[in-house]
């Protein structure tokens, strides 16, 4: 399968600036889950612009705890 990168930038919601991973999702998401981790894009942006993208964090954002 051919990575869409221009139109995966156009839905990314990441704000970390020096990411060499936006628009490459796959990468994105084997590279957040090797860190127990999920990308930016499944949290709301208050929760994303903390950088925290812990599983706990993800759960805590979306159980209406944040």
């Amino acid at each position: 399968m051919e990575c869409r990168i221009e139109e995966n930038l156009k839905r990314c919601s990441c704000t970390y600036e020096p990411c060499s991973k936006k628009g490459k999702c796959c990468e994105c998401l084997a590279y957040h889950w090797s860190r127990r981790e999920l990308p930016g894009c499944l949290f709301p942006p208050e929760v994303e612009r903390t950088y925290d993208r812990s599983l706990k964090r993800f759960i805590e954002a979306w159980s209406g705890k944040v």
